[in-house]
């Protein structure tokens, strides 16, 4: 087979020839200048229609242009619409250092507590684009919710460029880009939810990532002069920072892209300066957000960064790891990997030890609760647990997936490739001189890099939009690059150029005709479609709050609705939806006491500790079916407390029945003790806002 990879290092023995030997599909001079600056294009119109696409339906959903502007802010629910409460902060602010000020000093977003929001939370992407829409001078003609949701639209055309580039690098051919932009657009169910989650975190960060990931496929391509890879490595750098800095749990998904180096470096795919280099990347880029989050000791306590200390540490030590026969490589592995995992522990355990570092421990507990390894009962655990973006990956997915004719060409992809790097990780454990298989690093890491994050994928289904992404820049791969088609055409006896340029160019071409002819009228009708936003009880909720409370209330209740009234009226909140905080956890199990079975006494004093005056009931809450029983919020705390569930159905034995009614329920009779602690200010068909009686003293004592 023609060789894919020319290898560096210890043996420094040439490989043969290469595919970066050959000339390129385009060949040289004006040809090569007229297919990418063709690619370019291609590229950017590709990216432009997909912001176009989306932005398209928000609009045409929401009827945004033509609602209210509190209507708007409800918009952006859950935790949306917090981090979109702190752009808005910024910018009513009297100056940017007042702004900032505020946010670094900030006793609004949690009750009877000044926190710092710039080290708790990843806003900086907030911060930077208050200040932008301050000194642009755009007022007159841009609203600022308007600069915010066409900037995060616009990363999307970030996003598709990064994997037009991907698959255009790993194959040679700009239709593979192409490609994998069209079906990036028709499989948006799967591979982004912008167009209604604007402010998720990882609706700013993903596009960085898959920026880096190309930013790595061109630096692992071999042949690459160093002028270039230190380019490129700076691409990598920055693009990574970027990623860190948007979103909190990148932490976690640079852990299972280091252990995709990791693995390549063990298998010798890669020469020990890429390894190296792509650990230095992404130590620095998480130590700079370290120091840009003022020293959030969440980032030094992260097992990404234990791993590579680890990593670094245990390769420089264990000489000779990749010197003698088969049996002792593997042996020498097996060893060299259970140092690293040892050592990687150690390090961790002893940092959050020193750090008193409890952030991210419902994670943890969430990760060892799926896998039956921990306690069902823990209610941080289980409201991960019940909710269905955390569970496995449905399977009408893939039914989906078939249907924009993505998955079967990915498959194949996978499955071939996947087996070739099998024979030559095998070839390059056994020392072989003369190698029938050969791979290229950048092919390698892609193909590892998709089969770690499916499984990520497989296992919670949040984090499939760091899988589908990839998933069609491959699949574009395998469709146009030479790889493939070389094994197949070699099975068939008829491998020859023109045989393979045919190929190459058709089937792209055929796929990307009959995807126009299927779904282009689809897609019409679907940006066609026309609906309205229509919440007239949240509206009429916040419009009482801003009305009717004074502007220092503190409001208890759920984290969704809080945040939306910390956004539409800038009252306190006594919890948020940020959950990356002990001691914020601990307070909303006290505040969800609302919804249990607890005495309106307790209850009363529960929320006189976090300094609540108001707190709003919800009956989707109060009398949820959205979920099943065991996974209703009630139930959660019914569990937490040791009491039995409602309704019908089994119960653990020792679980007992509560001594009260159920909270929520109970205070709406306006019967003593609840009428004593407790006074209706406000009601609707969907929220119950009861104000906290001061008690004296002497009757609290």
């Amino acid at each position: 087979m023609t060789a894919l990879r020319q290898r560096k290092g210890s043996r420094g023995k040439d490989p043969g020839p290469s595919i970066q030997n050959l000339k390129p599909d385009c060949g040289f001079s004006w040809w090569t200048i007229l297919c990418v600056m063709t690619g370019s294009i291609v590229g950017v119109s590709l990216g432009l229609l997909c912001c176009i696409y989306v932005s398209t339906l928000h609009e045409n959903d929401l009827w945004f242009s033509n609602i209210k502007e509190v209507e708007r802010e409800i918009s952006f629910r859950t935790e949306c619409g917090l981090y979109y409460s702190y752009y808005k902060q910024m910018l009513k602010a009297p100056s940017i250092q007042q702004g900032l000020y505020e946010l670094i000093h900030d006793n609004t977003t949690e009750s009877k507590r000044t926190i710092n929001i710039l080290q708790r939370m990843n806003i900086y992407q907030e911060v930077f684009l208050s200040i932008l829409y301050r000194i642009l001078h755009i007022q007159t003609y841009l609203e600022p919710i308007y600069f915010y949701i066409y900037t995060v639209f616009a990363l999307q055309t970030v996003y598709v460029i990064a994997l037009f580039i991907t698959s255009w690098l790993l194959s040679d051919s700009w239709l593979a880009g192409a490609l994998s932009g069209v079906w990036y657009i028709l499989n948006r169910v799967d591979t982004t939810r912008v167009e209604f989650t604007i402010s998720l975190r990882e609706n700013w960060s993903i596009p960085f990532f898959a920026l880096q990931v190309a930013a790595i496929t061109c630096y692992l391509r071999p042949q690459l002069k160093p002028i270039h890879q230190r380019v490129v490595l700076w691409l990598v750098f920055v693009s990574t920072f970027c990623f860190c800095l948007t979103w909190q749990f990148n932490q976690f998904v640079l852990l299972v892209q280091a252990l995709i180096i990791f693995t390549l470096d063990c298998l010798d795919f890669f020469t020990v300066e890429q390894v190296v280099s792509l650990y230095l990347m992404q130590v620095l880029s998480l130590l700079l957000v370290w120091l840009l989050q003022f020293c959030n000791s969440m980032i030094l306590g992260s097992l990404v960064l234990s791993f590579i200390v680890s990593a670094l540490f245990i390769k420089h030590f264990q000489t000779g790891l990749k010197m003698g026969g088969f049996v002792i490589r593997v042996g020498k592995l097996a060893l060299h990997t259970l140092l690293v995992l040892t050592l990687t522990f150690t390090i961790n355990y002893s940092a959050k030890k020193i750090l008193q570092l409890k952030s991210d421990e419902h994670i943890f507990k969430f990760i060892k609760a799926k896998f039956g390894l921990g306690a069902t009962r823990d209610f941080d655990a289980s409201l991960y647990l019940c909710e269905e973006a955390f569970g496995l990956l449905p399977l009408d997915t893939f039914e989906r997936l078939a249907g924009t004719v993505l998955l079967y060409p990915y498959l194949c992809t996978l499955s071939v490739l996947f087996i070739l790097l099998l024979l030559v990780a095998l070839s390059n454990l056994r020392e072989r001189e003369d190698r029938t298989f050969r791979m290229r690093p950048d092919v390698a890491y892609n193909i590892l890099h998709t089969v770690f994050f499916g499984l990520l994928a497989f296992s919670t289904m949040r984090m499939k939009y760091l899988w589908t992404g990839h998933m069609c820049a491959f699949a574009a791969f395998g469709v146009c690059g030479k790889e493939v088609w070389s094994l197949y055409l070699r099975v068939l006896h008829c491998n020859t150029r023109t045989m393979m340029r045919l190929i190459r160019y058709s089937v792209p071409i055929v796929i990307l005709a009959f995807l126009y002819y299927k779904f282009w009228p689809r897609l019409m009708e679907e940006i066609s479609e026309l609906r309205e936003f229509y919440d007239p009880d949240t509206m009429e909720l916040m419009e009482w709050i801003r009305l009717k409370t004074p502007k220092r209330a503190v409001f208890a209740g759920s984290m969704q609705l809080l945040a939306g009234i910390k956004l539409c009226t800038g009252r306190v909140l006594t919890n948020h939806p940020h959950y990356e905080d002990q001691a914020l956890r601990e307070r909303t199990r006290q505040v969800y006491q609302i919804y249990a079975r607890q005495s309106a006494e307790e209850v009363h004093k529960e929320l006189g500790s976090v300094g609540a005056d108001y707190i709003v009931l919800e009956d989707s809450i109060c009398y949820e079916r959205r979920h099943s029983r065991g996974c209703r919020l009630r139930d959660l705390l019914d569990l937490a407390n040791g009491h039995i569930m409602d309704g019908p159905g089994e119960n653990e034995p020792d679980l007992i029945s509560a001594s009260h009614p159920r909270f929520c329920e109970a205070i709406k009779t306006d019967m003593p003790p609840y009428s004593t602690l407790f006074t209706r200010v406000f009601k609707n068909k969907t929220f119950h806002v009861y104000k906290l009686k001061k008690l004296k003293k002497k009757k609290q004592s």
